[in-house]
């Protein structure tokens, strides 16, 4: 990343209520193993077939949060972009999501809070089948300008 200048997302002040971005993703066994990897997380719903079998689910399912870390690559690179934040989150995960699924996401501005600096969003996913496997809220800061003589010397960063 060094080297490279990247620009900074969406600014309060240039976020509109109504504002969306839709992306889908696949959810492949790659990404599912290195998320598992990095988490330690050796739950055998999200990898032996034996084991899901034999649970309501019948095949091993994708984990939520690994659900929860798309949504959030979204806000980070998308909208409001680069130099957000996520500072509360609220979801439910209605259906599962099986291995090599596709999902489609959505994220909509639905309120600004000018006073808190911070943006309210609603979040749904849905599988290829049309169900729905993500609904939520989301708030976030979006990215903010640096405007001091620091800043200038460190535009490399954003």
């Amino acid at each position: 990343m060094l080297g490279k200048r990247r620009a900074l997302g969406k600014e309060l002040k240039d976020i509109s209520i109504g504002d969306s971005y839709s992306e889908t993703k696949k959810m492949g066994d790659r990404d599912l193993l290195l998320y598992l990897g990095l988490s330690n997380d050796a739950n055998p719903l999200y990898l032996q077939h034996d084991y899901a079998s034999l649970t309501d689910y019948k095949k091993p399912i994708v984990p939520s949060v690994m659900l929860f870390g798309m949504i959030s690559s979204i806000v980070s690179m998308h909208l409001p972009g680069p130099g957000s934040h996520i500072t509360q989150h609220e979801m439910t995960f209605p259906n599962p999501v099986y291995h090599n699924m596709n999902v489609q996401f959505l994220i909509k501005v639905i309120a600004i809070d000018h006073h808190n600096q911070r943006v309210a969003m609603s979040v749904s996913g849905t599988d290829q089948e049309g169900n729905e496997v993500v609904k939520g809220k989301l708030y976030v800061c979006p990215a903010c300008k640096p405007n001091t003589l620091t800043a200038q010397s460190l535009e490399n960063f954003f």
